[in-house]
Parts: C-alpha cells; sequence; structure tokens
C-alpha cells in the first residue's frame, strides 16, 4: 500500500463526514447545547459515547490505512459516521484535529516510568504497579513542562495535510498534555502511588500526601500558564465530556487564534476520590484541583465517581457549570441539591441499557425514574463507558430512539 492510497481512503472519507457537518442539524444542535449549558430551559439532550463496543461494529473492520497516523484519523473518522447513525445530539465539526508532539522529562512525563501489564484476554482490565512505593521515591520525581518538539509536530502535521489535501481543514491541537484526565492530579496519582496505598497514606503520611499534591498542583499550574504566554491554548482545547458549547465562551471553531482559559471549558474528575468522604477528598483532592480549575471560563467535573455527597464541596468553584451524577449515584438526592444552579450530566448505569442484554421495559423504567427526578431541571443523558453491546450495534440507535419516547413522554 502507498502513501498515495491512505490519502485517497481520507479524503473519500472526509467528504462524506463533511456532508454530515453542514446538514442543518447541526447549527440546531449548536443552538442547544449554547441554551442548555449556559441555563435556558430546552429538552433533555442526549450524548451516546460507545467507547469499547467499537470493535463489535462492522466499520472497524474496515480500516484500510497502513500509515500508522493515517489509519488513526480514518478510525476517527469512520466512528463518526457510525456516530451521525445514532441520532443523538452529537455535533460534527467540519475539521479533524492532530495533536502536537510533547516533550517530557526522562523516564515519562512526571520523570518516573509508568508501566501497566496488558490483559490476558479483550476487553480485560490491565495491572498497574505503583511507582512511589516508599516515601523516598517523591525526590525521583521531575516536575513537567510545557513544551513542544516543533519538528516532529510539523512533520505529522505535515504529513496529515498531505494526506487529505484540501478535502478538509486539520486543526494542530497545541494545548498542554496536561488537561481533563491527564492534568486531573487524580488520575496520574493513581498511577504514581497506588490506590490502595493512597487511602492509607490519607491517615497514615497526610504531611507527605500533601506535600505530594502540591507538587503535582504547581506543575500542571505552571505547564498550563506556559502553555496560555506561548498562545498555545486555542479553541478546540476545552473539555467538558459533552459538547463544548456556551453562550458565555466563544464556539470551539470561531477562530484559530491563541486565547486564554478564561475562554475555555476546564474538566476534571476524581474517580479515585470515589471512597473517601466528603471531607477527605476536599482536604486530599479538590483543594488542589481549584486554582486550576478556577483559570478557566466554565467548568465540568465528575465521570464515573459517585459525588451525591460531594455536591456541597463542588459549590465551591465558582464557576462550576456541569456535574456529573454516574451510575453509582442516587440521581433523586443529586438532583435535589443541584436544583437548577448547574447542568445534570446523567449517565445511566450501561449495563442496564445496552451492554447485559436488550429489555426494552427496563430501560424504560430507569429513564422513567431519572427523568422524573430531574424533572424541571437542565438534563443531558450520556450513554457512556459501553464495554459491549453483544455485537448488535443496532441497540445504540434504539436506546437514542427510547430516550426521545421517554423525554417526548413527560
Amino acid at each position: 500500500m502507498s502513501f498515495q492510497h491512505d490519502a485517497s481512503i481520507l479524503r473519500e472519507l472526509a467528504q462524506r463526514y463533511l456532508e454530515i457537518c453542514h446538514q442543518p442539524v447541526q447549527q440546531e444542535r449548536r443552538e442547544l447545547w449554547r441554551r442548555h449549558n449556559s441555563l435556558q430551559p430546552t429538552r433533555p439532550l442526549v450524548l451516546v459515547m460507545f467507547g469499547d463496543s467499537w470493535d463489535e461494529m462492522p466499520e472497524s473492520r474496515q480500516l484500510q490505512c497502513e500509515d500508522p497516523m493515517l489509519r488513526w484519523q480514518e478510525m476517527l473518522l469512520r466512528r463518526a459516521l457510525v456516530q451521525d447513525r445514532l441520532g443523538d445530539d452529537t455535533i460534527f465539526e467540519p475539521w479533524i484535529e492532530e495533536w502536537a508532539t510533547y516533550i517530557f522529562p526522562p523516564n515519562g512525563r512526571w520523570g518516573v516510568e509508568i508501566t501497566t501489564t496488558p490483559p490476558d484476554q479483550h476487553g480485560g482490565a490491565f495491572h498497574q504497579e505503583p511507582v512511589l512505593k516508599e516515601l523516598g521515591d517523591i525526590e525521583r520525581l521531575v516536575a513537567p513542562r510545557h513544551a513542544i518538539d516543533e519538528a516532529k509536530t510539523a512533520e505529522r502535521l505535515g504529513r496529515l495535510r498531505d494526506a487529505v489535501g484540501d478535502a478538509i481543514e486539520v486543526k494542530e491541537i497545541r494545548s498542554p498534555y496536561f488537561r481533563s484526565f491527564r492534568g486531573d492530579i487524580s488520575n496520574d496519582l493513581g498511577y504514581l502511588r497506588g490506590i490502595d496505598q493512597l487511602m492509607l497514606d490519607m491517615i497514615d503520611n497526610p504531611e507527605w500526601l500533601h506535600r505530594l499534591l502540591a507538587f503535582m498542583r504547581d506543575a500542571i499550574l505552571a505547564a498550563h500558564e506556559t502553555a496560555e504566554a506561548a498562545g498555545d491554548w486555542r479553541l478546540t482545547g476545552g473539555v467538558n465530556q459533552s459538547m463544548p458549547y456556551a453562550q458565555e465562551l466563544p464556539d470551539p471553531g470561531a477562530h484559530d487564534r491563541p486565547v486564554t482559559r478564561r475562554e475555555l471549558w476546564g474538566y476534571m474528575a476524581a474517580q479515585e476520590m470515589t471512597l473517601v468522604s466528603p471531607a477527605m477528598h476536599e482536604e486530599f483532592m479538590f483543594q488542589y484541583q481549584r486554582p486550576i480549575l478556577e483559570k478557566f471560563g466554565l467548568v465540568s467535573y465528575g465521570c464515573c465517581e459517585d459525588l451525591t455527597r460531594k455536591i456541597g464541596m463542588l459549590r465551591q468553584l465558582p464557576n462550576l457549570r456541569r456535574i456529573a451524577v454516574t451510575p453509582f449515584a442516587d440521581v433523586q438526592k443529586c438532583a435535589e441539591q443541584i436544583g437548577t444552579d448547574y447542568v445534570i450530566s446523567w449517565r445511566p448505569n450501561p449495563a442496564l441499557m445496552v451492554c447485559c442484554g436488550w429489555d426494552e421495559t427496563r430501560i424504560r423504567r430507569v429513564l422513567r425514574e431519572g427523568l422524573a427526578a430531574c424533572r424541571g431541571l437542565h438534563l443531558d443523558i450520556t450513554l457512556k463507558d459501553v464495554q459491549t453491546v453483544e455485537h448488535e450495534p443496532h441497540r445504540l440507535r434504539d436506546w437514542v430512539r427510547l430516550v426521545r419516547e421517554e423525554c417526548a413522554a413527560l
């Protein structure tokens, strides 16, 4: 296979993708998300993040590009074509993206090698051995910085642009590596110390843990500030685990000029803090996340962790706008605490929705209970962490249909 072969595949897919991007419904969805994320009344919005179930879709076996980078872009385009057929409220933007190549300290992003053992079966869990085994290992850490390998970045970007030609715009993503999960402190803390040991450190080694958290906070803040000074934050750099539109912020495609973090969504979670009390979550995580998050225009918080008892803690964040209500949360209690002050991002359990059999009665019951709890509030519903659809991809579109029907029946 040749470069030209790969290029022809990408250009054909890009043309099909752009047809979706230019449908009138995309602009309708943009306006819906702007209003919704700005706490104005809309219908409940619906998203599907089909995750690992991609492997069960015919399109996953149609990849043809040989070049690894171009094959990745081919996969993203084919996934987008599948997403469009689901009928949810995903917005399709008329461009593709290529990330910059970052420069890290020797041995990895924190100066130490983080390794994982892959699962012995498809879809299984990997094993990760903590890096900081002894308290003295903290001295091995190196503060990362925002640094881009310009030569490698230009080479990759040029190759992708040569491949797609004028079929579609390519946007360069230069936002700092440490954003979203890679910049929420909590995720990398779990890799560095191990979650079991982290639980013990809160009691046995609190001063040491505070020192580690402060080190990570300051390093991430410095990387963000360096990126901003360099003009590397752009409107495509915001993250909110939904569609990054709001009336208070410029649209992600409004321009490609440098921006400040005040013009972007910030996002963090703390899944590693799921089992700790609100007080300990605040002491050993949230107080270190806040200085980073407060620099952004609007903030979305939470992924899969149960935040039912932590809504009061989150209210301390002045620019908070979206809160995740996960399969493990009490939807009724969350809704009562959140009210109309924030957007509720409700994530019903995918096992009850599409992963473990298809039971329309069960699905409708769960949806009705959640919708009743959130009646009159700013609600969007996300199906995420879909590990399998048991080789029945049509379940995803059928699920969207059921959600639409139940919302209309409110």
